[in-house]
């Protein structure tokens, strides 16, 4: 519905019922986070192919006024769904994934990417006159210049629908709560929805819906639903401006298709959570928002994964918010891991906030570098942090921008203070920009991963014959 066509009033809108909800306090957000991983749950949805290409701009071509992207890497990652697996594999929930792929190259590639994350069952059924939907994005400096499509958004066949049903029934039995992940894309198309409703309501199976389709009537007694706040509005016919309007919307929504709950995705603006026992607004931790692409997915994986692992409602959508939030803050396709919700959950101006996984680190650089300041990694096992180690460190941070120290994990026979105590004590320094924990032995994924401007330290060290592949250098202080 065009925008200019809504409606600005809310007086048709119902009031949800007065909050009883409360806000958890850290303690109990952070043992909650540590029972994820314990969780098992079945995605049903569209599985997509998303590939990244990744490059420099720095011309026009003659042959028409467009940029000329010079490529220097490609990534393929599982995409719509898959992205919710992807989600939940991060958090290292055991996962059952149904879903329907083309007899393609890309349907190949798809079904090996998903096939290869540890703690995933992948039931991914062939249809061979269909297309695997496939989205390839091209990107400089940190933006997205073009994306291209091809899929198949007809209705799968009949028969794989009634093989899909066959195989859902069983997976329910050892999984704990089933996401629906509707793209839009036929997969749930039809009657399929209730029948898996259906199915989750006799085996005593919690459901969460996402859907890009708008038809809500068929998605009828889910127990939790997540439109955007976009989505809403067209349910609505009316701009939502305010919190008040966000959560009258959604009690209709509630009250009108019988859902349990509606979990409201507005992005930089959090979540709004609806339920019989009233609202809850859920902001996202505070910090610099840089890419929406998938925090839909990674709000729902949170929400499951919460709920599987037996935690209440409120306390799922708190977490969901929380990842949510540490996706917003990183370009691309990015997940949340268990040691990035601790860390968003630390307190402001604590120095164990620049403690982080290497995934983190590496969507900081991304942003620093288009920011145009340089990065510089420095590697080692830092034992002691004495007067020529700090100022070592001070002369470091003098050559760069941004400084970031690779610290070695504890290995066998290590002695001296544990990596929990090296990695604080590092952290407090002001030089220090970042710090990162990383296997001693393997330093060619650290620094692909980075890709620094700069690489600090003797040249011969591990890896150092790596820095002249993306234009970086060695050199010592």
């Amino acid at each position: 519905m065009d925008e200019l066509q809504f409606r600005d009033g809310a007086d048709d809108l119902p009031s949800p019922p007065a909050s009883t909800h409360r806000d958890p306090g850290h303690a109990e957000l952070a043992l909650a986070i540590r029972k994820l991983a314990r969780s098992s749950v079945l995605v049903v949805g569209d599985a997509m192919l998303d590939r990244y290409i990744y490059g420099t701009v720095d011309r026009i071509s003659r042959e028409a006024p467009v940029p000329v992207l010079t490529v220097d890497r490609e990534v393929a990652v599982p995409g719509g769904a898959g992205n919710v697996v992807r989600n939940l594999g991060a958090l290292g929930v055991a996962v059952a994934f149904v879903s329907v792929v083309g007899d393609d190259q890309a349907g190949s590639d798809l079904t090996g990417l998903i096939g290869s994350q540890p703690g995933v069952e992948p039931w991914l059924l062939v249809q061979g006159s269909r297309a695997t939907t496939r989205k390839t994005r091209y990107m400089a400096q940190g933006q997205q210049l073009l994306r291209t499509d091809r899929e198949d958004v007809s209705p799968i066949h009949p028969k794989l629908a009634e093989r899909m049903l066959r195989i859902l029934r069983d997976a329910m039995a050892a999984t704990t709560v089933t996401v629906m992940s509707d793209y839009d894309k036929g997969l749930l198309a039809g009657t399929l929805p209730a029948d898996i409703i259906t199915i989750a309501r006799s085996t005593g199976r919690r459901v969460i819906v996402d859907t890009r389709s708008g038809d809500y009537a068929r998605y009828a007694g889910a127990d939790v639903i997540t439109p955007s706040t976009e989505e809403l509005a067209r349910f609505a016919g009316r701009k939502l401006g305010t919190d008040g309007l966000v959560a009258g919307a959604a009690e209709r929504m509630r009250r009108q298709h019988g859902f349990g709950a509606v979990l409201v995705q507005r992005a930089e603006d959090g979540l709004t959570l609806v339920d019989r026992h009233g609202v809850m607004h859920l902001p996202v931790e505070p910090g610099e928002i840089c890419d929406v692409s998938g925090t839909g997915d990674t709000t729902v994986a949170n929400l499951s994964a919460g709920l599987a692992a037996g935690l209440d409602l409120p306390l799922a959508a708190r977490i969901a918010s929380i990842a949510s939030g540490v996706v917003l803050s990183r370009n691309g396709i990015a997940v949340a891991r268990e040691g990035d919700l601790l860390a968003a959950i630390t307190p402001q101006g604590s120095a164990l906030r620049k403690v982080v996984t290497l995934e983190a680190a590496s969507a900081r650089v991304e942003n620093w570098r288009r920011d145009g300041w340089q990065t510089a990694v420095t590697v080692g096992r830092f034992a002691t942090i004495d007067p020529a180690t700090s100022d070592t460190l001070q002369r470091s941070r003098a050559a760069c921008d941004r400084l970031i120290v690779a610290l070695e994990r504890d290995g066998a026979g290590h002695q001296g203070p544990p990596e929990a105590v090296r990695a604080a004590q590092l952290a407090s320094l002001e030089a220090i920009d970042l710090v990162v924990l990383v296997d001693s032995n393997n330093p060619a994924e650290l620094l692909y991963g980075l890709r620094p401007d700069l690489l600090i330290g003797p040249s011969n060290q591990k890896g150092a014959d790596l820095l002249p592949t993306w234009g970086g250098r060695v050199i010592s202080v």
